[in-house]
């Protein structure tokens, strides 16, 4: 009998050790800060990933955390995030595919706008700081029409476009929209506001008439009337925000932070000079090391000859079709390499570029399988590279299409004259004066160029056809514009699904289990992205070049509207080289 009282007093001892030895519950802890970036950082194999965040990687850790058995849920807080359209859904697919393995995902944010609302439509918990700001205002669209204001300055925009509903020279030569461009863009927009309020509605559980009360309510409100309106669940202090989720878990958690943003990989060691100086000195190692796929980015504007990370007006990228093929040949000579999926945002850009650009991609999959992968847009030039692929993945609100062709020319006449300036041409050959800048084009001229465009849009439109069997060039070809979401019923695109998806079904559908992910192009050494930053207008400290002055000033005037801006200047100044070209429409400006 007493040893039957002396098991049972151990055996209650060691339970209640057992009780407080018990772990807490782990919530991984996901901040989203400043922009998602497509690419990783250059210097990474150097000095880590720091704040420079991508949305691979981001996905990624939601998928780890999804697969986690240690994690039993994911907190995302959004930190002055910048996310468009594409990136969150994205994410909202990690997420969804999250909560099917069984976590629970809050989203936090210390105020919210339309994106932040649609991202945290597919959580399972949205939580604000109390007292935070909310502005669900749906979606505003600006385009800048310049005709009247280059005629004030005397300039006149020739330009002849193949596809009526093309639009990308309607900046420059019009006042207005035309009737083409007008419904082009209205049937994009009706689609994009609709692949918004979509994930809201089923995420939030509101219908139509509840969902544009609370459009109407929350233009501009506070968190305590999102709550009331069903946009979020609850207003939470960040600094309570652990005891919120020990309710929700009925147990203690613990936040896990290890998963996203880390500068644990940093590999410099600043304590030591000379190690630090030998590896500043290093050039990166690019070869896989064990069975891979690759991640090709195609990024910005698309331009003959390197490409470059700073653009024109500082900031914004283009892809040299030069670097690409050199890309490429360095794929296809890499044995490890078992297949490539092409990430592509691009608007298009130089019309040869781009079948320099389709022809190495078609050079790839001869070797080995080429997938693509649509981020915020693969337009003009990018859907004709991405026809070159044999597999293509859409966002809903991806925008493909924009298959025409547009060239021309300012005619300077008036300004020059403006500014007393005197121009005497001389021309040697029939063609020779075609892209001179002053004088209009006369009739016979315009029918030259036509006939020349022509010419490439019939190559553009052969390479859609071949690209995409039984495509319906009537109703997706003259320079028309869709949502992925709309691409796939017309057969532009196969289906819907973010990076991550292409590259894992491309692995399954290589039989490939153990893998890893490589994104060209790859990383560079430090001399390389000094030479990127800096080119020719290095400058002393503190004094900056003619280039970055000018991008500071658009950025103050024009605001987030900058990088379109830009964009379509871009565009236009490269017609000086380039007379044809394949662009879509830039100067979209979605508020």
């Amino acid at each position: 009998m007493r040893f039957s009282r002396l098991a049972l007093v151990l055996a209650l001892s060691a339970s209640a050790g057992l009780a407080h030895a018990v772990q807490p519950a782990e919530v991984a802890l996901l901040e989203l800060d400043g922009p998602l970036h497509e690419q990783p950082n250059p210097l990474e194999w150097l000095f880590g990933s720091g704040d420079h965040v991508t949305l691979s990687a981001a996905t990624s850790a939601i998928h780890t955390a999804a697969r986690s058995p240690a994690h039993k849920g994911i907190l995302i807080r959004l930190k002055d995030a910048e996310l468009s359209p594409t990136q969150t859904e994205e994410l909202g697919t990690a997420i969804k595919a999250a909560r099917k393995a069984g976590k629970k995902v809050h989203v936090f944010a210390e105020a919210y706008t339309t994106p932040y609302f649609l991202l945290a439509s597919y959580a399972d918990e949205a939580l604000a700081q109390p007292g935070a700001p909310v502005m669900l205002s749906g979606m505003h669209m600006e385009e800048m029409f310049l005709a009247d204001t280059l005629s004030w300055i005397g300039v006149k925009a020739d330009f002849v476009q193949v596809g009526d509903y093309k639009g990308a020279s309607e900046m420059m030569s019009n006042s207005k929209p035309s009737p083409a461009w007008d419904q082009n863009i209205n049937q994009l927009l009706d689609s994009m506001y609709a692949n918004v309020r979509a994930p809201m509605k089923a995420g939030r559980k509101l219908d139509d008439a509840k969902l544009d009360t609370a459009m109407k309510e929350a233009w501009l409100a506070d968190a305590a009337k999102a709550v009331d309106l069903g946009l979020i669940d609850a207003e939470v202090d960040w600094a309570s925000i652990v005891a919120h989720l020990d309710k929700v878990y009925g147990t203690e958690v613990e936040l896990d932070s290890s998963l996203l943003g880390s500068d644990a990989d940093a590999k410099l060691e600043m304590s030591n000079p000379f190690a630090m100086l030998s590896k500043l000195s290093q050039t990166p190692d690019t070869t896989p090391k064990k069975p891979s796929i690759a991640v090709l980015h195609l990024n910005g504007t698309i331009i003959d000859g390197d490409s470059a990370s700073g653009g024109l007006m500082g900031g914004g990228e283009s892809v040299g079709s030069r670097s690409f093929r050199r890309t490429i040949e360095e794929l296809i000579d890499q044995p490890l390499i078992e297949g490539v999926v092409v990430r592509i945002n691009s608007p298009g850009g130089s019309a040869s570029a781009s079948e320099v650009m389709y022809q190495g991609l078609k050079k790839l999959s001869a070797s080995k399988p080429v997938w693509i992968s649509v981020g915020s847009m693969a337009a003009s030039g990018g859907y004709y590279c991405l026809v070159g692929g044999q597999k293509v993945y859409v966002n809903p609100s991806s925008i493909v299409g924009s298959i025409g062709v547009v060239g021309g020319r300012l005619a300077m006449d008036g300004l020059y004259s403006n500014l007393k300036v005197n121009v005497v041409s001389r021309s040697r050959g029939p063609n020779a004066d075609m892209f001179r800048s002053t004088g209009a084009w006369s009739p016979a001229e315009v029918a030259t160029v036509r006939a020349k465009m022509t010419e490439t849009y019939n190559q553009f439109t052969s390479r859609v056809v071949a690209g995409r069997p039984g495509i319906d060039l009537a109703k997706t070809a003259e320079g028309r514009l869709f949502t992925g979401d709309k691409a796939i019923t017309l057969n532009m695109a196969d289906r819907i699904g973010g990076l991550h998806e292409a590259v894992t079904d491309l692995a399954a559908d290589l039989k490939l289990s153990d893998f890893d992910v490589m994104h060209y192009p790859g990383p560079k050494s430090l001399p390389e992205v000094l030479e990127d930053a800096f080119g020719s207008f290095a400058a002393a400290p503190g004094v900056a070049s003619p280039l970055q002055s000018l991008a500071a000033a658009g950025q103050q005037i024009f605001g987030p509207a900058w990088p379109q801006v830009r964009q379509a200047i871009t565009g236009v100044l490269q017609l000086r080289r380039e007379p044809v070209l394949l662009m879509t429409p830039s100067v979209l400006i979605v508020k």
